[in-house]
Formats: C-alpha cells, sequence, structure tokens
C-alpha cells in the first residue's frame, strides 16, 4: 500500500536536522559568553565543495565618522572547546578608534560601520558545525563568504 502521505512524512521527519546547528544542543559543548560578551552563531549552508570557501568574520560597530578611515583595534584568537576539539572564536578588548588626520569639510559627518582592523579573519568553511564568535557586547558580527575561482590560473616561470 503506497499513501501519498508517505513524502510528506519523510519531508517533515528531515526538517529538524536541517535546523541542527541552530538548536541549543548544538551549542551545548561551547562556553557561555563571560560578563560584558555577547557569543554570535552562524549557521553556514551545505555547499558542493566547501574546501573552496572561507567565511571572513568581521566586528565593528556603528560610529559617527568624517571623510578619513578609521578601524578599531582588537585581536582575534582561536580557542577549542576542551574535551571536543570545536574551534570557536573571540575577539579581545577593543580599543578605541583611529584614523588618518585629513582635513574633512563640515558636513562629511555620517553614521558608518567602522570594523576592527588588521588583516582579514578567515575561517574554515565548514555547515556541520555553527561558527561560534565571542564579542563585547557592544560590537557587531557580521560575515562574508569567500569562493574560490573555478579554474586556476598558472603562474609564469621567469
Amino acid at each position: 500500500m503506497t499513501s501519498p502521505k508517505l513524502p510528506l512524512i519523510a519531508l517533515l521527519c528531515t526538517l529538524p536536522l536541517a535546523a541542527c546547528a541552530a538548536t541549543p544542543e548544538a551549542l551545548k559543548p561551547y562556553p557561555t559568553a563571560a560578563e560584558g560578551y555577547q557569543r554570535h552563531v552562524i549557521d553556514l549552508p551545505p555547499q558542493a565543495n566547501e574546501a573552496e570557501h572561507k567565511v571572513e568574520i568581521i566586528a565593528g560597530k556603528t560610529l559617527e565618522v568624517d571623510c578619513n578611515h578609521q578601524r578599531l583595534g582588537g585581536q582575534w584568537q582561536e580557542k577549542t572547546v576542551q574535551g571536543w576539539g570545536y574551534t570557536y572564536y573571540e575577539l579581545g578588548q577593543v580599543g578605541p578608534a583611529v584614523s588618518t588626520l585629513m582635513a574633512c569639510p563640515d558636513d562629511s559627518r555620517k553614521q558608518a560601520f567602522v570594523q576592527v582592523g588588521g588583516e582579514p579573519h578567515l575561517v574554515r568553511y565548514n555547515s556541520k558545525l555553527p561558527l561560534v564568535i565571542y564579542a563585547p557586547a557592544d560590537m557587531e558580527v557580521r560575515y562574508r563568504i569567500w569562493s574560490a575561482a573555478q579554474d586556476a590560473t598558472p603562474a609564469p616561470r621567469q
């Protein structure tokens, strides 16, 4: 006896698995956020070849800025959940904004996202585990997914 409800039941049974990384159970191994910090969790969608992707973690805050280039001071640390081997990332105390010192027109002030400076913080793409980040509570965490080109270009010999 075949029932048209069977595919529907199968679909309903697999839906909770798709949201597995977002569940409190998946976050159980990770420490709670320390006082003054906030935990950010990113669930990445599965990709055909995850080795060809990276995730850039960007932290910062919206500040009133002028025409100068601003950056916040801060240091990323990669840590491991003891006993599990899962990686998480922590942004240490964020320092004051530094900027260039160009003379700006009076009407150049605006609200803009100012990020923590330094090299882009690229991490491995892994859709099977949540990407867990701890940052000071007043910071906003954003991310960008980077992909490798399909073809590699040969380097010229000299």
